[in-house]
């Protein structure tokens, strides 16, 4: 199948080798122009350090790159989700899937970016998403996702294009679980590295990762997806591995931040997109509208948009009233 990778990152190189790899034909794009030729002439992704560009992957800053293919991988952050859906709409065929990897809510419209996608496309667009670090992808790592969309048809296609023997994909259709598990998973990871940098220890990350993943499935639900989905590859998984490795954005500028540095000043340190910070602030307009309890994205809300004292913060969640495990109300 001739596809185009759209969006030139560690996740996006990645994935266009693994791709490549499976035998298709693939055309890496990047934003700018110089990163496309730097890719071309190097074969190596600096963020993915090591690690050799197949030289039939063919690299390009031209949007017209879609044309002509009948898989889409929009792999831009979330951040540019809109605007690059915009730039590629005018060159994509009538009958072209879209599958989006990156991982991410927009602000101030609350949409997940399959959504965003769609709206912006009208393309039928699929989800890619897991505990799936670009640096151990792009190494050949065993690794497992899942691809979901609302028609499995197209789900299970998207499987088969992606399935290798380092890659293994599962297919569903709960597209609003995965992508909220995907997305509001780095708010909890921030705040693992947050922990991390004041020097907490296990204990206080198996509490944090545990009550995270709760009230990202209590809101996931509130939005009409699968309690279940919350205990795959894109809920725990994706949880586990963001909250745990030093391959991390986010764990790592929250360590940062945790050490006492500003989320600004930590994010810079970090040099990539930390999905996380966009990401709280996408939970908290989402929490509030939809009147869900998510106490710990409320605290990094506070500390990443206001100013919030991370040790207060602390205090605030281990201090609230007390209650039952698995009632609707209490510690979040």
């Amino acid at each position: 199948m001739e596809i185009a990778v759209v969006g030139s990152g560690g996740w996006g190189t990645a994935l266009a080798m693994l791709l490549s790899k499976n035998g298709h034909d693939v055309t890496l794009w990047s934003f700018l122009k110089e990163e496309s030729e730097n890719l071309a002439k190097t074969r190596e992704n600096p963020l993915l350090k090591g690690v050799r560009l197949p030289e039939n992957i063919r690299c390009t800053s031209d949007p017209a790159c879609v044309r002509g293919k009948k898989l889409v991988v929009l792999a831009s952050p979330s951040f540019a989700t809109r605007s690059t859906s915009e730039l590629i709409k005018p060159y994509l065929e009538p009958d072209a899937v879209i599958v989006s990897v990156a991982k991410g809510i927009e602000a101030g419209t609350s949409m997940r970016l399959s959504e965003i996608i769609e709206s912006v496309t009208g393309h039928t667009v699929a989800v890619l998403c897991g505990p799936s670090h670009a640096e151990e992808v792009g190494r050949n790592i065993p690794t497992g996702c899942v691809a979901a969309c609302k028609e499995v048809e197209v789900a299970e296609m998207v499987q088969d294009v992606f399935m290798s023997d380092n890659f293994r994909v599962y297919a569903g259709t709960d597209v609003v679980g995965i992508e909220l598990g995907a997305a509001l998973k780095n708010i909890i990871a921030l705040c693992a590295g947050i922990c991390d940098g004041m020097g907490f220890g296990d204990n206080t990350k198996a509490l944090l990762m545990t009550r995270g993943l709760t009230e990202i499935a209590r809101l996931g639900m509130a939005m009409g997806s699968k309690q279940e989905t919350f205990t795959g590859l894109a809920g725990v998984g994706d949880l586990i591995v963001t909250c745990c490795s030093m391959h991390s954005r986010n764990r790592r500028a929250g360590i940062l931040i945790g050490q006492g540095k500003d989320p600004q000043t930590a994010m810079k340190e970090v040099g990539a997109v930390v999905e996380g910070y966009y990401a709280a602030k996408a939970a908290h307009e989402l929490s509030e509208k939809l009147h869900v309890e998510m106490p710990i994205s409320r605290e990094a809300y506070r500390i990443l948009y206001e100013g919030g004292d991370p040790r207060e913060a602390m205090r605030e969640l281990m201090t609230r009233q007390r209650c039952h495990e698995f009632e609707d109300t209490g510690w979040n």
